[in-house]
């Protein structure tokens, strides 16, 4: 994973909590459940120690790639974001050529991405068609069901 993960600086403070609390609080809760099964006896035959043993697996897993995520990430200061082109971090209102419909978008991270909260990730194949475009412009998009055509209504942050 090297590819560079641009985040706000919230975001970017959400995760250095979280890979604290894994490390502080997740790590040792799951050393302690392996220890526990570990004294109820054989551990051939112990489905209970095989399932915290998997668990801290996952849990190491996680860590790892938080803290890869941590690593590639760079922090975004949106007061010195340029709104005349659409980039990381700008809000985006398209219009929808052939339907007339209109979504607006915030570009962000790959880690931001949430469609539902209209944060669509640069690297997505309407985000990464948009960057770049101004108000008025064309974004002609590949999408699986054919080619796609935006407007570029407005850009803000």
């Amino acid at each position: 994973m090297s590819d560079v993960n641009y985040v706000t600086q919230e975001t970017f403070n959400k995760m250095q909590e979280e890979v604290q609390h894994l490390r502080a609080v997740e790590r040792p809760a799951a050393s302690r459940a392996i220890a526990e099964a570990r004294e109820k006896g054989d551990l051939k035959e112990n489905a209970e120690y095989d399932a915290a043993k998997e668990a801290q697996g996952h849990l190491e897993a996680k860590i790892k790639m938080l803290e890869a995520t941590i690593a590639n990430s760079r922090i975004v200061d949106t007061s010195n974001i340029d709104t005349s082109r659409v980039s990381i971090l700008t809000r985006v209102k398209i219009t929808n050529v052939s339907t007339k419909k209109t979504f607006e978008y915030t570009i962000v991270g790959e880690t931001e991405a949430d469609l539902k909260a209209g944060k669509i990730s640069a690297s997505s194949p309407i985000g990464s068609g948009l960057l770049g475009k101004t108000v008025g412009d064309i974004a002609e998009i590949k999408a699986p069901n054919g080619l796609m055509k935006f407007q570029i209504e407005s850009i803000s942050i």
